[in-house]
């Protein structure tokens, strides 16, 4: 009935994904966006809230809420920004570094698992797709 629709086949291909990176970020205890947002922390320490939020194509309010989980959890920390005191930089504890090289290769797990699954060429070709998709609309 919805073959042609963007909006059905988009949505249920994004819940089918995140099934997939909620059994890769559960043994974190992790959700998807903390599992994704402490990844982008860890490659950029130090990063300012509203560079993260802009470089997962997140609201403030979202990354908000999200670092409020990874703050509980102690993966992150925020202070204010040495450029900026009206930024806050994120940084990761200790214990986020402790678990960055096993976070990176349960998400690396699942990339391999879907490339094997869809072939690499259809993997980067829908990749690249839905992401121009989403900067046209954006």
């Amino acid at each position: 009935m919805f073959d042609h629709c963007i909006y059905f086949n988009t949505t249920a291909l994004a819940r089918s994904l995140e099934r997939e990176w909620a059994n890769a970020y559960k043994a974190f205890g992790l959700t998807p966006p903390q599992g994704f947002m402490l990844r982008a922390v860890l490659a950029k320490p130090g990063i300012v809230q509203s560079e993260l939020a802009s470089e997962l194509a997140i609201s403030r309010s979202t990354a908000t809420r999200t670092l409020d989980g990874l703050q509980k959890l102690m993966f992150i920390e925020r202070r204010l920004s040495a450029s900026d005191g009206r930024e806050t930089a994120i940084h990761p504890t200790g214990e986020a570094l402790r678990i960055k090289d096993q976070l990176n290769a349960a998400s690396a797990a699942v990339t391999k698992r879907l490339k094997a699954e869809l072939g690499e060429e259809r993997f980067a070709t829908t990749v690249a797709s839905v992401k121009d998709a989403r900067s046209s609309l954006d």
